[in-house]
């Protein structure tokens, strides 16, 4: 049966359990048309662009 050799401390434990390391924005690029913040792999809804092409129309 595993056991552990040294109790771990509160504070190690509390870093790990911490969600300071995570990211703030995960998965966010700028629109290379309009430069609005988007999820990747997604159309922008600002400019309706994906891939350099329009796909959704949007009023200007």
């Amino acid at each position: 049966m595993a056991v552990p050799k040294k109790k771990v401390s509160k504070a190690r434990r509390d870093k790990r359990r911490s969600n300071v390391w995570r990211l703030d924005l995960p998965g966010m690029t700028k629109c290379p048309k309009c430069g609005a913040f988007i999820k990747s792999h997604r159309v922008c809804m600002t400019c309706g662009t994906y891939g350099g092409k329009e796909i959704v129309k949007t009023e200007a």
